[in-house]
């Protein structure tokens, strides 16, 4: 193993060096805190590996996103999102035979407990979404004991989370709870939860059933972004599966995160209302001065364009195709991405549309509320996030605890 060597006030420190199977370099900081009493400082941890994962590789230079080796590209275009849960969680594409039985495993824990769903309905009708989706979530641990195998558990999440997501836009539209389906595939299946009836013979037209198992599946995993190292380091003090996953919501909810493709159509509504010159906006945001963010537009991760959005693109079209929807925000939208992608001044900074703004698009067409969007997403992540806690859990990772620097004032004595 190669070393760093650190020089601080005179002295050498030698740090190991590894790297991982893609080969990033990593040093090792750990035996620092044992031989000085200097620490890293990174805010926001930006350039901090906190783990080891085998979950997900991410090159955002060359605009590369993999799940266990498999390229995002395939996995979209060939999988269901069941299997790709199979994958994340399991760390394996399931045999044909495996992927019955996890379907079926799936299918016998998909009903949320009675009094759970009890619960949803004494939520007010203005309730976010994600704020019932996290209680929900943290109260299932409530309903069902930690001597339950993890396996019962995972099951549990991976099928409910869809049920809970669909009750909670349901009631709060006064509407009745539809229950799922044991025929129907996973995105079907939530699709007619939404906005089917409980005895109607909704059909979910193919290419919506397609564009959401795409949309699960672009979202299902992300490496270590806030919510999933939200979960890890939840998850690090041995709380139960259902509190990390509760608390993996929480941390999605957020407008940087989560709400992104909500800040979307938010930006789309506000140009429509001052008369829709989406001209004028995407010249405002090429000035600092402006005020003025476009949202959906480059990414943090990647200096590239984003795969999933190339892969959101087209399904974009094709659910805007065949719905034949007429919507001003959305043809602001197209507009805006025309533009994007054709103007020197957004190619040279990689401001490419992103998944969030290509998944927005999509929700509104097929008919999603806003405050929807972001508890979509959290349906498409659970599986990355139950992959992380298990991976961590079977490690037995230590409890996670920053450091931090102290800028308040000195010693001071309590006036009398």
């Amino acid at each position: 193993m190669s070393v760093a060597k650190l020089v601080l006030e005179g002295k050498e420190y030698d740090l190991p060096v590894f790297s991982g199977s893609e080969g990033e370099t990593a040093i090792d900081i750990a035996s620092l805190r044992a031989k000085s009493t200097a620490i890293t400082f990174d805010p926001g941890y930006g350039n901090t590996g906190s783990c080891q994962s085998a979950v997900t590789f991410i090159d955002g230079e060359k605009g590369i996103l993999r799940h266990r080796g498999y390229s995002i590209e395939e996995l979209a275009v060939n999988a269901r999102f069941t299997e790709v849960a199979h994958l994340l969680i399991y760390g394996e594409l399931p045999t044909a035979g495996q992927l019955t039985q996890w379907r079926s495993d799936l299918a016998d824990h998909d009903q949320v407990h009675q009094q759970l769903l009890q619960m949803i309905s004494h939520f007010p009708p203005a309730a976010h979404p994600m704020g019932i989706l996290s209680s929900i979530i943290a109260a299932m641990s409530t309903y069902y004991s930690d001597d339950e195998p993890v396996d019962v558990h995972i099951r549990r999440l991976v099928s409910q989370v869809a049920m809970i997501a669909a009750a909670a836009y349901r009631s709060s539209r006064g509407l009745p709870v539809v229950f799922p389906r044991r025929e129907l595939g996973y995105a079907a299946n939530f699709l007619r939860m939404m906005f089917g009836g409980p005895t109607s013979d909704y059909v979910v037209p193919k290419v919506l059933e397609d564009a959401m198992n795409m949309l699960l599946i672009v979202h299902a995993d992300h490496e270590q972004n806030c919510s999933t190292s939200t979960v890890r380091m939840v998850g690090s003090s041995q709380a139960n599966i259902y509190a990390s996953m509760a608390a993996g919501v929480c941390a999605l909810w957020g407008p940087l995160h989560g709400g992104a493709n909500q800040a979307v159509l938010e930006m789309l509504d506000a140009i429509h209302a001052d008369g829709g010159d989406y001209k004028k906006y995407m010249e405002m945001a090429k000035r600092k001065d402006s005020g003025f963010r476009l949202m959906g537009f480059g990414h943090r991760v990647y200096k590239n364009f984003d795969p999933r959005a190339s892969l959101l693109k087209k399904a974009c079209d094709d659910v805007l195709d065949h719905l034949g929807v007429l919507d001003p925000l959305l043809d602001i939208a197209k507009n805006l991405e025309e533009i994007a992608l054709k103007d020197e001044f957004f190619i040279e900074r990689k401001l490419y549309p992103n998944v969030d703004f290509y998944s927005g698009i999509i929700y509104r067409a097929m008919g999603f509320p806003v405050n929807m969007f972001t508890a979509l997403f959290a349906i498409g992540r659970m599986p990355g996030w139950i992959a992380h806690w298990r991976e961590q859990d079977a490690e037995g990772a230590r409890i996670h605890r920053p450091r931090q620097i102290y800028t308040g004032p000195n010693l001071r004595a309590y006036p009398k």
